[in-house]
C-alpha cells in the first residue's frame, strides 16, 4: 500500500546550503533595503520565495536536455515540446515563451487595448502588471470566501459567477477582449477551482462572445484537487481531468516553471489558427522565432518531459501531503495559517499573526523579514506591497484583499526535516510577534514595486 508522504524519488545530487548568524542576516537584510528579493541566494538557508523555476529536475529531464536541437527554426526539440503540450493540455497550436510573463505580455499586447477590462478570479502580480502597463483594467472576481482565511472549504479559488455575469452586463462584452481564470488561484492562497465552476465560467464568457483563457501555471495541482475533492472525479485520472479542464477554454498561458517542473520556460496555447498567427507576429518581435520563443532547444526538451511528470499521481499525492505537513508545522508554531493549505504553498495570515501592524505598514513584509532574520528562511509577502495599485482611470488606490505571507515550496527540493526547521524558526518569530514593527516605502517603481522597492522599519510597533 503506497504511503503518499514518502518521496516518490531518490536524491542523486545535492547542493550545499550556507548557514549564517542572526547578526549577519540583519546586516544582509539592511543592505538589501529590507526587501528579501534583494538578498543573495547564497545568504538564504531555506528558500520559499517562490516555487517558480526553483524545482529539482529529474534524471529523465536532464537526459532529454542532452539531445536538445539548437537550430534557429523548425527544431526537433520544438516538435517534441509541441506534442507534449497537445497531449497533456489538448490545444492544437502552441507558441513557446521565455516564461509565463512573456506569454501574458504577448497575449495581452495582441488582444487588449487601453481602457479595456480583463476579468479573472484573481490576477497574479505579473498578469496584473502586464495589463496595467497597457492602460487596461485587471478585475478580480473571486468568491467571497477566498478572502476569509479561516473558512475551510474545498474550492475557495472559484470565480464568483454572479459577479462575473453582472460585471459583463455592466461593462459590456465589447469592452472585454478576453476573460481569464487562474488555476490554482495563486493570489487566493493557492486555492483550486472546481470543474463545475470552470465549466460555468466558460459558459458565461462564451455566451457573451468573450474568448476564455486559463492561466495554467499549476493546472496539475488543480486537477489533483478536483480528483480528490469534487464528486464524480475520484475514478478519473489527473491527465483526463486536466484535458477536460482545458476543453472548456479557447487557450491558456503557462509558466512552465511551476507544474512542468523546469527552471525556465512558458508558452501560449490556443485552438484558433488565425489567433495563433496574430500571436506569432508579436512573439517574433518580443520573444523569438515561433519554434523557440526565447528558449534553448534543451529547455523545450525539459518541458516536454516535465509536463508528463507533473501529472504523475504518485508525485501529486506526495506534493499535497508535503505542503499540508508544512501547514501543520506552522500552525503548531502559533501562526495563523490560511485554510485549507494549497498544493504549492502554505499561506500565513500576516494580519492575524501581527494584528498591531496596519496594512499600510505591510505586516506581510514585516513577518517575512523576521523569518529571515531569525532563521534564514526566505518567504514572500502576498498583500498590500505586491497588489495595491492605482486605478488607471480614477487614480483611486485599489488595496489587496488579504495580508498574507507565502511559503512556496520548490518541487522535489526540501525534505521533512527542512520543514521542521522552518517550524522552529516560526516559533521564535511568534514568541516576539508583539515587538515586530511595520515598514514604510522609501522608494518604489510604479509597477511590480515589490520586486525592487526599498523599505525601512517604522520607528515604533504602533
Amino acid at each position: 500500500m503506497p504511503i503518499p508522504f514518502i518521496e516518490p524519488f531518490r536524491i542523486k545530487v545535492v547542493e550545499p546550503i550556507k548557514q549564517t548568524t542572526r547578526e549577519e542576516r540583519q546586516r544582509i537584510l539592511a543592505d538589501a533595503h529590507n526587501n528579501l528579493f534583494g538578498v543573495a541566494a547564497e545568504d538564504v538557508f531555506i528558500d520559499f520565495l517562490t516555487d517558480s523555476g526553483t524545482n529539482a529536475m529529474s534524471d529523465r529531464q536532464w537526459s532529454a536536455m542532452m539531445v536538445g536541437d539548437e537550430s534557429y527554426a523548425g527544431t526537433r526539440s520544438f516538435a517534441r515540446f509541441e506534442a507534449a503540450v497537445q497531449e497533456v493540455l489538448g490545444f492544437p497550436y502552441v507558441l513557446p515563451t521565455h516564461q509565463g510573463r512573456g506569454a501574458e505580455g504577448v497575449l495581452f499586447k495582441t488582444m487588449v487595448s487601453a481602457g479595456q477590462y480583463v476579468p479573472n478570479n484573481r490576477h497574479f502580480d505579473t498578469t496584473q502588471a502586464n495589463l496595467l502597463a497597457l492602460g487596461a483594467h485587471p478585475v478580480d472576481l473571486a468568491v467571497p470566501e477566498a478572502s476569509d482565511p479561516q473558512r475551510d472549504l474545498p474550492f475557495k479559488g472559484n470565480m464568483d459567477l454572479e459577479k462575473l455575469e453582472a460585471f459583463i452586463q455592466k461593462t459590456g462584452p465589447g469592452n472585454i477582449p478576453v476573460g481569464m481564470l487562474t488555476v490554482t488561484n495563486n493570489s487566493a492562497a493557492g486555492q483550486p477551482v472546481s470543474m463545475a465552476n470552470l465549466r460555468a465560467t466558460a459558459e458565461i464568457y462564451h455566451r457573451h462572445g468573450i474568448p476564455f483563457f486559463i492561466d495554467a501555471c499549476r493546472f496539475a495541482e488543480n486537477a489533483w484537487f478536483i480528483k480528490n475533492r469534487e464528486p464524480g472525479y475520484a475514478d478519473r485520472s489527473v491527465g483526463e481531468i486536466a484535458r477536460e479542464m482545458f476543453s472548456y477554454a479557447d487557450g491558456c498561458t503557462m509558466s512552465a516553471k511551476k507544474d512542468a517542473i523546469v527552471n525556465i520556460g512558458g508558452f501560449i496555447a490556443c485552438r484558433d489558427e488565425n489567433l495563433k498567427l496574430k500571436l506569432a507576429e508579436r512573439l517574433i518581435i518580443q520573444e523569438g522565432f515561433l519554434t523557440y520563443g526565447g528558449l534553448a532547444g534543451r529547455d523545450l526538451e525539459a518541458i516536454a518531459v516535465g509536463l508528463r511528470e507533473g501529472i504523475s499521481e504518485d508525485y501529486l499525492a506526495y506534493r499535497e501531503r508535503h505542503t499540508a505537513y508544512l501547514g501543520d508545522v506552522l500552525r503548531a508554531a502559533g501562526m495563523s495559517v490560511y485554510l485549507p493549505t494549497g498544493g504549492h504553498a502554505v499561506y500565513v495570515d500576516a494580519a492575524q499573526t501581527l494584528p498591531h501592524i496596519p496594512p499600510a505598514q505591510f505586516p506581510g513584509v514585516a513577518l517575512a523579514n523576521m523569518l529571515y532574520i531569525e532563521g534564514g528562511v526566505r518567504t514572500v509577502e502576498i498583500g498590500s506591497l505586491m497588489f495595491s495599485h492605482p486605478d488607471p482611470d480614477t487614480g483611486q488606490v485599489l488595496t489587496a484583499p488579504n495580508e498574507l505571507v507565502r511559503f512556496a515550496i520548490p518541487r522535489r527540493v526540501y525534505t521533512r526535516s527542512h520543514l521542521d526547521y522552518v517550524g522552529e524558526v516560526a516559533s521564535v518569530v511568534v514568541r516576539q510577534s508583539e515587538k515586530i514593527r511595520g515598514l514604510e516605502i522609501t522608494w518604489a517603481p510604479e509597477l511590480l514595486r515589490h520586486f525592487i522597492a526599498k523599505l525601512d522599519w517604522v520607528s515604533s510597533a504602533n
